[in-house]
């Protein structure tokens, strides 16, 4: 059964300090359109720029998850986009005036409450989802953090952590159905050792820290300076250690809340990734320097999927449409009508077939002796089947012409020789408007991608 992807409905702000800087931090959830995806965007900087959550993009994982592109920075990502995938949510944008979202509690709470109060709505679009087919895996040979992933009938996240000390020993976590991922893991908060806090505030760090946004393990002795460092740091007249040895003024939500926030991180960075992953994750002592490097690796397999993943088409069947009803939409003719059948037309994607032979006027030239389909007429011919899918749309399309605004993203793969066949698929990525046909678009022949292109092209009146 195909699913919806989802936006938020309103947009809606929220306000906080981050965990490290300690600035004063205004976030604005905002509708975005399908196939979009999450992104957060920096209205602080000039030109607004847009940092799209993407695993190519991490450049840090000491504090958090930290992504930059073209040297703009955000800091701790990975609370936020927990927050939008366990709401099923598919496309946000994230504007932010500062590098880093507010810490809130130091879990995903606040940002479900904030998205629910937005209203979550389904878009004209199906989801993209990545169905794990084999064993996926990555380890961390230096800490001896993996993470396994495997097929599954849904999303399915385990954590199992242990680091070595009495005060925390080992835990685990397991969330079996997103939906269950607000009442049984977002208001798990992130925790510290006590002595990495001392770390942290020697190097002027966690400036927006308090007990109230961080568990503190004490790990060691409690010594007077420390405790002087820390009432300071915190703004409080008093510190000690509970019974279960965390610093007071916090009571666990759960007594394994380590590991449902080791949990949270990981379906936040794995939210990278950029697609809706269908199998079961098992994470050996996760952080987000093995999560992030792990959603890198996941990212390049499903890329390189997509790539060779080729569509198969019954050439013996009748086509949706001949060479004669394509002449009767497109204004193209011999020698630069480039497709000669239509094999599936919907108002979302066109497949179209091209018979290559050695007739072709273009062989004459490239090249003698060695005859080869120039790349330009591969994209040429992609563009006529985008052309087919947009001028469906219109009444009259006779009167109507199609021209090129742009290409992005143009490679080509393999030869293209007489004898061949080509058949082209072609998806929009934004719907259809004024006109405007913006489309991914794939060639094929024996079996593989011989090239591939963003396209965009508009059709006007003669």
């Amino acid at each position: 059964m195909s699913k919806q992807q989802k936006t938020i409905q309103n947009e809606i702000t929220l306000s906080g300090v981050g965990l490290h800087t300690g600035n004063k931090v205004t976030m604005v959830f905002k509708p975005a359109p399908i196939n979009h995806g999450f992104a957060f965007v920096r209205v602080d900087l000039e030109g607004q720029p847009v940092i799209e959550a993407k695993a190519e993009y991490v450049t840090n994982t000491q504090r958090g998850t930290n992504l930059e592109k073209k040297g703009v920075q955000i800091q701790t990502s990975e609370h936020v986009l927990a927050a939008a995938v366990g709401l099923d949510i598919d496309n946000l944008i994230i504007e932010i005036d500062t590098s880093e979202p507010p810490i809130m509690d130091g879990s995903s709470k606040f940002f479900i409450e904030a998205l629910e109060q937005a209203g979550i709505v389904e878009q004209d679009a199906e989801i993209e989802e990545y169905v794990v087919k084999e064993i996926i895996s990555y380890k961390d040979e230096a800490t001896g953090s993996e993470i396994i992933l495997m097929p599954s009938d849904e999303y399915q996240v385990t954590t199992m952590v242990d680091f070595g000390t009495k005060i925390l020993g080992t835990q685990n976590a397991t969330l079996n159905k997103m939906s269950d991922f607000k009442e049984h893991i977002s208001a798990a908060r992130t925790f510290s050792f006590l002595h990495e806090i001392e770390m942290l505030l020697e190097n002027d760090l966690i400036k927006g820290g308090d007990l109230n946004n961080a568990i503190v393990y004490v790990d060691k002795e409690l010594s007077a300076s420390t405790t002087e460092k820390l009432k300071k740091a915190f703004n409080k007249d008093d510190i000690k250690i509970q019974s279960n040895g965390i610093l007071d003024n916090l009571e666990l939500h759960w007594a394994n809340e380590a590991a449902r926030h080791k949990l949270l991180d990981v379906i936040g960075d794995l939210a990278l990734v950029g697609t809706r992953i269908k199998g079961k994750v098992i994470a050996n002592k996760p952080g987000h320097l093995v999560n992030t490097s792990f959603a890198k690796k996941l990212a390049k397999i499903i890329k390189q999927e997509k790539r060779n993943n080729v569509p198969k088409y019954d050439l013996n069947l009748p086509p949706l449409m001949d060479i004669h009803q394509i002449m009767d939409i497109l204004p193209h003719r011999p020698p630069f009508l480039l497709i000669d059948r239509i094999l599936e037309l919907s108002d979302k994607h066109v497949v179209g077939m091209k018979n290559v032979t050695m007739n072709e006027d273009f062989f004459v030239g490239h090249f003698p002796g060695a005859p080869v389909m120039p790349g330009v007429l591969q994209v040429e011919a992609m563009a006529q089947c985008g052309g087919v899918l947009v001028l469906n749309t219109v009444p009259d399309p006779e009167n109507y012409l199609t021209y090129f605004m742009k290409m992005d993203n143009v490679k080509f793969k393999q030869k293209v020789l007489p004898g061949d066949t080509l058949i082209f698929k072609a998806e929009l990525i934004t719907p259809i408007r004024r006109g405007i046909c913006h489309m991914q678009a794939y060639a094929y022949a024996n079996g593989k991608v011989v090239a591939e292109a963003e396209l965009m092209a508009q059709i006007a009146k003669k």
